[in-house]
Parts: structure tokens; sequence; C-alpha cells
């Protein structure tokens, strides 16, 4: 490899010419050589941190990026940003800050690259938020970039099955029910995660890892590895090298990123049966890249695509079991062979998808991957929904799920603790429908996820038996007719700040709808006796984010995205 001319990239801010030799005394006091100073600067950003199993691994394999950016003449700088981590903010006011935290990790790389000059990045990221948090930095600033996923934690063991956290929360609801005992939900909270690495089925960190390989910004089959697997810091001393290649071919993340590769996201989403959030992270994903790509065009593509990776929460594997039969190249071979991918997209390697595939075969001694002539279903494993109740949009997850309708009374809840509480008193009814409102990004504020509620209700037996909808969001290892980013929401007057008991909701999958029996005249009539609600928050980040945020429909973003960008900062 070439040396790197500096002349035409950002860190030539810092480091060239007599009028930056202030700048370099600064290098120069952090051991860096004249040679380093002078090479391309690599920003290395990392969520490490010691809040959760999913980060805690990450400064080892940040160690590793920093070797393979050296070994190619670049000079790394690394630093951290923060994560949120959901199993420990769920069921409490601290999920208010999950949401909000993805902006603040985009926002944050960003100040760290603009105020340094970097010219290239390479993410590692390990939680929910931090992964689309990362990519959306990646396309915001627009240099050369690759991303690399902390990896997955190892599956617990438990009489003779595999537990994953899910498997605790729903543990609670048995033990509320007096299903299990109190000695029993000990030994499983004790056994469900016994390693570093994010949570292990597809939930939303490993649905997002599966969006990295195939929207073309993580290298081939650098996801699948759990956490603690040596092979990862090859994966990252490998993004490391691969990050100067992209600097010396000037290929950008906007250049691999198009609406195509959007759609090859979503499929991989739809056909792993992923996280319902991947429809509130790829929209704000296209937002930074100036591409319209919203949460009904997200679910048009789960809507035609086939069902074919048997993962949990409604299958039955984990993402060890998914490493372990090809990754997600497999799910792409299957997916491009029937005609589902554009293997015309461009990737970080240099390479288009199709390219990519070459040599990916399909392992038929294994059944968590199907082909789609043998999918587990015809349809897509996340499900979009619009009516009168949901005019911009509603999202389901029907992965694993027996039925496709339901059709019940409205019990309703202006905030999440009320609906578990009425969950822990059993005050509900086989049939009825949850609405929880007031939860949306705006109302919330931090439009919360509702595992608690909805693991609660599972353990209690009654999961098929009942329905909910929200506003808010659904944790990807939400399992049941439970639908979420519900809009326009109740904070500004959509039509399930209006519903009351006993109104009559229609959920139906297959047909996409979402509707409350109510005539117009008397939604019109509701809505003249409807006030604004003030939320708990006066002043702070979460006040901040209430006042910036948009609708869930368009990805809940804090900011217009590359449609009104005046300057890209990899031209300064």
């Amino acid at each position: 490899m070439t040396k790197i001319n500096k002349d035409n990239l950002p860190s030539r801010h810092v480091t060239e010419g007599p009028g930056r030799a202030p700048h370099r005394s600064f290098y120069y006091a952090m051991d860096l050589t004249t040679e380093q100073i002078h090479q391309p600067f690599v920003g290395v950003a990392t969520t490490w941190n010691e809040s959760a199993p999913c980060n805690i691994t990450l400064r080892r394999q940040a160690q590793s990026v920093k070797k393979g950016v050296s070994a190619k003449d670049g000079t790394p700088r690394e630093f951290t940003t923060i994560t949120v981590t959901d199993g420990i903010a769920m069921g409490h006011q601290g999920m208010k800050a999950s949401l909000a935290s993805r902006e603040a990790i985009a926002d944050t790389i960003e100040l760290s690259v603009r105020g340094h000059c970097y010219d290239g990045l390479v993410g590692v990221a390990g939680c929910d938020k931090s992964l689309p948090g990362v990519m959306m930095s990646m396309l915001r600033l627009n240099i050369p970039s690759v991303f690399i996923y902390g990896g997955s934690i190892m599956p617990g063991k438990h009489k003779g099955r595999n537990l994953t956290v899910q498997d605790v929360y729903e543990a609670v609801g048995q033990n509320d029910a007096g299903i299990i005992d109190a000695e029993e939900l000990d030994l499983i909270e004790r056994a469900a995660c016994p390693s570093a690495g994010s949570c292990g089925g597809q939930f939303t960190a490993n649905t997002m890892a599966c969006v990295s390989e195939a929207i073309g910004l993580a290298l081939p089959n650098s996801t699948g590895a759990p956490a603690p697997y040596e092979s990862r810091d090859e994966y990252a001393l490998a993004a490391g090298e691969q990050v100067m290649q992209l600097i010396e071919m000037n290929l950008r993340p906007r250049d691999i990123v198009t609406l195509k590769s959007f759609e090859n996201a979503a499929r991989v989403v739809a056909a792993s049966g992923g996280s319902t959030n991947a429809a509130l992270h790829l929209p704000a994903m296209a937002n930074e890249a100036g591409i319209d790509f919203d949460l009904f065009a997200v679910a048009d593509i789960f809507k035609s695509t086939p069902y074919i990776a048997d993962l949990k929460p409604g299958g039955k594997y984990v993402a060890k079991d998914l490493y372990e039969a090809g990754g997600v190249q497999v799910i792409l071979k299957a997916l491009f062979e029937a005609g589902y991918i554009h293997g015309d997209c461009m990737t970080v390697t240099g390479k288009t998808i199709e390219e990519n595939l070459k040599d990916i075969t399909f392992p038929v001694d294994q059944d968590v991957i199907y082909k789609v002539s043998d999918a587990i279903t015809p349809t897509g494993g996340v499900v979009g929904l619009r009516g009168n109740l949901a005019e911009e949009g509603a999202i389901v997850k029907v992965a694993g799920m027996s039925r496709s309708r339901h059709v019940g009374p409205a019990i309703v809840f202006d905030c999440e603790e009320d609906a578990y509480e009425a969950v822990n008193k059993r005050n509900y009814k086989e049939n009825d429908v949850f609405v929880i409102r007031y939860e949306g990004p705006k109302g919330g504020p931090g439009m919360r996820e509702m595992l608690a509620t909805t693991a609660a209700i599972y353990g209690q037996g009654m999961g098929e038996k009942v329905a909910l909808i929200t506003d808010g969001r659904f944790s990807g290892a939400t399992r049941g007719f439970c639908v979420g980013h519900v809009g326009p929401e109740a904070a500004v007057g959509g039509v399930i700040a209006l519903v009351q008991n006993g109104d009559m909701i229609t959920i139906d999958s297959e047909t996409g709808e979402l509707s409350v029996d109510l005539s117009e005249e008397e939604l019109e009539n509701r809505k003249k006796d409807w006030k604004p609600r003030e939320h708990e928050y006066g002043s702070g980040e979460i006040w901040k984010y209430s006042q910036l945020v948009g609708p869930a429909v368009k990805g809940a973003v804090t900011h217009p995205g590359a449609k009104s960008e005046k300057q890209c900062y990899a031209d300064i």
C-alpha cells in the first residue's frame, strides 16, 4: 500500500504546515512520531463501558483495530462514547434515556471526529442503540468507515435448554403467577447470561448487527462470532486494515449505502424475524444519508419477504447457532438466489454483495436457516400496520405467532407502570387489548420499550390470549401480538389519545389493519375534549430530546439529515 497524501484529507487542518505547530505539540505530548503525525488519522470509536456485558469486551477489540490501522500506515486515535443498555434500563424511568442515547452516540462521535479532524472511522458497538447510533455517525460524517459488532453473548443453560435474558423476564411473570418459586427464578437469573456480549436472540442488537453486513458497512461474517471468541479480534484487525484501503480508494459510506442497500437490510431483518426496532433505526440511518426510507417503506419490504431463520424470540435458536450455521452471509445468499437481494450494492470490501457471496454455499446439515423454497412462513417476521388508529403506521413482529388477527376491547393506560401493575394484579381478561400511550418519542419522552410488561403477560400464560398496542416501542425480545410505534403518538393528539376503555380494536397482520371501531364524528367529538399533557421533564437531556424529536414514522430523528446539509464533513 502506498503512502496516502493528506492534501485533501480533514486531518491536514491539525497536522500540516507551520501554523499547525501548536497542534503538533499536543501529538508529540502523546508520544506520536513525526511520521505518525503526518499519516492519515483514523478515529476508533467504541461504546466500551462497565454498564453491561454488551460492551465489556470492546476495549480489547479496539486494540486490534488500532493494530490494523497502524499496519497499513495510518494513525489510530481511540475514543469512547456512551451507551444506555436496555436490559438494565428496562421497566423503569431509565428506559426514557435509551432511544435518546442513539442520538447522543451519533452526535458525540460526530463532534469528536469534527473537533479532531479524523480522516476515517472504525466504530465498535455492542448494545442495542449503539449499533444504529454508530452507523448513523458514519453516514453523517461520510468519511471512509467500517463498522464492527462487539459480538453476542453465549447462551445460558438451565435444565437442558438454552436461555436468554428474555427467559428471565418471562420467569418473573411465572413467579408472579405462582408457576415457579423464588428458588427457580434465582437459578434462571444466574444461568441466563454466562459471558460478555449482547443479548443472544434475534433481538435489537443482533438484528442491527445483521443490518450492518447487509447494508455493506461491516466486513462479511464479522458480526457472527460471540463476544468471547478470539476470532472477533481478527475481524477487528481486518477492519482497521480495511479502513485504510477505503481512505486510499476514497470509498465513503454514502457511496456504499443506497436505497437498494436499505432494501437489502430490511429484507434480512424480515427474513430473520428481527426486532421491530429496525423499523425505527433504518429510517433514522436513511435520514443521515439523505434517502427517503420511512416506516412504510420498511413495512413494504417486510411484507414481501419470506421468514427463513428460526431465531429467538419467535423461533428456537440464538446468535451462536446462526454463526455456526454460516451466519448472515448464508441468509443473504439464500435471499439473493431467490431474487430478494440487490447484488450490485457496494460494500466496505470494495466489492459488491454479489461478489462477496460468490464463494458462499448453503449448508445443508443445519436447521437454523432455511432456503426460500422451504421458508418457515412465506412472508416476513415483521409486519407494518395502518388504519384510523395509526395513520402514521405501526409495526408488529409476527415471527413465531400462531394467529394473525385479534379483535377485543381496549383497556387504557397512560404509562407503562400502570399497565405493569394491572398485569401483576391480573386486572385484565382474555381478549383484552392493552393500550399504553403517552410513551412515544415526544410524549414519553423517549419511546420506552415494554418488555417487562409483555414478558410478565407471557409468564402468566396469557401471551396468546391478549394483545397490546403502544406509541412506545417493544424490545427485540418481545413476542406476542404486540404493536408498537403507533403514530401519530398520543402527545400530539393522535387517535391513540382518544381511545377509551371498552372501545373495540382490530389488529390484523394479514390485511395490515390497526383500527378502532369509532366513527369519524365520534373521534372529532372526543378530540374537542382532549388536552395536551405535560411530561415530568422540565430540563436536562430528556427535555431537550422531547423538544427536538420527530415522529416514529421517520425514525424519531432530531435533525434534518443530509438533505439539509450545506457542507459534508468529509469535504472540509
